[in-house]
């Protein structure tokens, strides 16, 4: 039933006029953002080598200084992202199906928890501030080991809040996407979104949310695993 629902909802939709049709259309637009995932790789690429160097030459510093992150609120913010995941994929389902009003609630619960994600990052970043754990003049972490790994311990700074705050302006971008959906799923047919929008906004999403598993062991876990 479900799937003869989204079969009509698909015709109902109107396409551009450079597409012979909505499903057309709607392919188009999922390649384009798999392109466009592909493309995103290309910022976080570099820093994730300078990660490896790091680990290469500074695996002592960097051991030491991924003990500086806060493991509890990072695991919950993994918690967080992972359950938001979930919501998506199910609010991708609801739009699919044509219940377009649980998934605009769903889209409006996914970008909840993106920004309780922000809210916790932002208490561990005034954290790591009172720390001194921002590099520069001020770097000085306390209990940081040796003095002599100090310079691979700011070197792990710098690459921790670049890769966080890339990651977080991705995510904030996500949110936004979300919020918009979520209003316009409550406008009637045609002029609401096609569940391939909200599909595509998930595969972006699900972007964002791989991205922190990757980042959530290389940061947190390191030091705490004894490497």
């Amino acid at each position: 039933m479900s799937e003869q629902m989204s079969a009509m909802d698909t015709v109902k939709q109107p396409h551009a006029e450079q597409f012979s049709s909505r499903a057309q259309q709607d392919f188009a637009s999922t390649f384009g953002m798999w392109v466009f995932i592909a493309s995103e790789l290309l910022f976080f690429g570099p820093l994730l080598f300078g990660y490896l160097y790091l680990r290469v030459h500074y695996p002592a510093a960097s051991a030491a200084a991924s003990r500086h992150t806060d493991f509890l609120l990072g695991t919950v913010n993994t918690a967080v992202l992972l359950t938001s995941s979930f919501l998506i994929a199910l609010a991708g389902h609801a739009a699919k199906g044509g219940r377009r009003p649980q998934a605009s609630k769903l889209l409006l619960a996914v970008a909840a928890l993106g920004i309780a994600f922000l809210v916790i990052k932002g208490f561990e970043y005034r954290s790591e501030f009172q720390e001194q754990l921002f590099p520069g003049v001020d770097f000085h972490p306390q209990h940081g080991g040796h003095p002599q790994e100090q310079p691979g311990m700011e070197l792990f700074f710098i690459l921790y809040f670049a890769l966080t705050g890339l990651h977080a302006l991705h995510l904030t971008i996500g949110i936004m996407v979300c919020i918009v959906l979520a209003f316009l799923l409550r406008r009637p047919a045609p002029a609401a979104p096609s569940g391939e929008a909200v599909e595509i906004a998930g595969l972006y999403w699900h972007f964002v949310d791989l991205v922190w598993i990757f980042l959530y062991p290389l940061l947190y876990l390191v030091g705490r695993a004894g490497g």
